[in-house]
């Protein structure tokens, strides 16, 4: 088949212009049973394949049809063995990948800075973490990939680890050496599985960095719908046949994954994929020479700084993704929350995230010149509006030592808990994850040993007025722990 083809989204077509008569879900038939304003809003196209999995349309639970010769396509796209269309999001392929590979008592090497998905799956299947800090970025306040020699490091002090999970790139755009880390990894015969959800659109480019599929890795979990062009909640899970088995995987996806499955979204995949294996490399040239140009620009307004190339240099940092505008405000004076505040108010400009010292801006195939000028020139007032306030300001960014794992995250979510005083409570073993932005490290997750010098940790980062994620307790006065149960060291 060739890339030009949509063979799901055209089967889509092709029933809908048959106008069937249909007796079975969803409910609102076409629209026809569907609240008047939501139905004039969506419109009828959507709707009329807003449809089910009857015979014409495949299964994504056993897919023998049309689904399969997409998926086939979409992994001759992204260089995989296999491909499997995800309606549960990124979040979803991300917990498949992991149960798949680990079990019940199974370690797994994972970057301190994962995603939730990642902790979630890990609570899953019952493994134990075992965690690499990533490279931080003093002068930015933020974290950046592992290092290929943490990585070894970390396998030659737990060689019974079953596999090693890898983010890249990073939610700022910056990537590790990951065909190296690769190597390390293979020569032990590990798998590794990569949370790549800000990077569905590197494999289609030529100056962009490395995909997971062409660096060698065993799994990805690419997000389509972030930076590719399909509908919020899509994505995809690439596969290569050997150290992970393609059977297994489906199995697990079939656990996870809604038996209500979108077509709309999995269409919009189906399309998505057609986009970027045709038109990716044009798209994808206008979008970096905008992103280029912007970042250019914005150097050139006082007391803003746009990161580029020059913080490249370690192996934790040995590439970056130009579509990612991280713009440190810091010497503005200002926080990146304030900035992002500012340009929700009196530029109606949404950014991707802030934190204490930075904002985040991507530049997509869906941009164009009209949108960076907007940016450009919000970005001039608002320096103008603080500028009495400018001065250099020094990030203070520190890394909490990791506690010792008591018992697994699966057992510590499923044990009796009860609150208590913060101040009161090293010894005993954490209930809850906790983390304070920037950098987005935890400080614990549950199943950790509270410590004295990481209670003080979490004390010095309120004053300091950093956000906290995570407690039950947002003031953090009071803490989870396992009921009745302090550590034996």
């Amino acid at each position: 088949m060739s890339q030009l083809e949509t063979p799901l989204f055209d089967a889509l077509l092709k029933h809908r212009n048959r106008h069937p008569i249909q007796f079975h879900i969803p409910g609102h038939k076409k629209g026809q049973g569907m609240d008047p304003a939501y139905r004039e809003f969506v419109g009828d196209n959507v709707l009329s394949i807003d449809l089910i999995n009857i015979a014409p349309l495949d299964d994504l639970h056993a897919p023998k049809g049309v689904i399969m010769q997409a998926q086939n396509l979409a992994a001759q796209a992204f260089g995989a063995d296999h491909t499997f269309f995800s309606v549960q999001g990124t979040s979803g392929a991300i917990m498949t990948m992991i149960l798949t590979v680990v079990g019940p008592g199974d370690k797994i090497i994972v970057p301190r800075n994962v995603h939730k998905s990642i902790m979630s799956a890990i609570v899953f299947a019952g493994a134990i973490p075992i965690f690499i800090h990533p490279e931080v970025d003093s002068e930015l306040g933020i974290s950046h990939g592992i290092s290929p020699e943490s990585v070894e490091r970390a396998l030659l002090k737990y060689p019974d680890a079953k596999a090693v999970l890898v983010i890249n790139p990073t939610y700022f755009g910056f990537v590790a050496d990951l065909k190296r880390i690769v190597d390390i990894v293979h020569a032990r015969n590990i798998p590794v599985i990569v949370d790549e959800a800000h990077g569905v659109h590197i494999k289609f480019h030529d100056d962009l960095p490395l995909s997971a599929m062409q660096a060698g890795a065993d799994m990805a979990a690419t997000s389509t719908h972030k930076l590719g062009g399909s509908m919020t909640g899509s994505s995809v899970l690439n596969v290569r046949e050997g150290l992970v088995s393609a059977k297994r995987v489906q199995s697990v996806f079939s656990m996870l994954t809604t038996t209500s499955t979108s077509y709309p979204m999995l269409a919009s995949i189906d399309t998505a994929r057609r986009q970027l294996a045709v038109h990716g490399q044009t798209l994808l040239d206008d979008a970096i020479h905008l992103a280029k140009d912007a970042r250019k620009r914005i150097n050139s307004i006082p007391h803003l700084h746009c990161v580029g190339r020059e913080k490249l240099g370690t192996s934790a940092t040995y590439d970056m993704d130009p579509l990612k505008l991280l713009i440190s405000v810091k010497d503005l004076g200002i926080t990146g929350h304030v900035a992002e505040e500012w340009l929700r108010v009196n530029a109606n400009i949404e950014i991707e995230l802030s934190d204490l010292y930075n904002i985040l801006c991507l530049v997509t195939i869906g941009d164009s010149k009209k949108e960076v000028n907007l940016l450009i020139n919000a970005l001039r007032r608002m320096s103008k509006t603080f500028e009495s306030d400018a001065s250099i300001t020094e990030t203070n960014v520190q890394i909490p030592e990791i506690p010792a794992l008591a018992m697994s995250p699966r057992d510590a979510f499923y044990a009796q808990t009860e609150s208590i005083p913060l101040a009161l409570s090293e010894g005993y073993i954490c209930a809850e994850f906790i983390m304070v932005y920037p950098p987005g490290i935890p400080i614990f997750i549950p199943g950790e040993i509270i410590t004295q010098s990481n209670i003080d940790f979490i004390k010095m980062n309120v004053e300091a007025g950093l956000p906290v994620q995570g407690p039950e307790d947002s003031t953090l006065q009071n803490i989870r722990v396992i009921k009745e149960r302090k550590a034996i060291y």
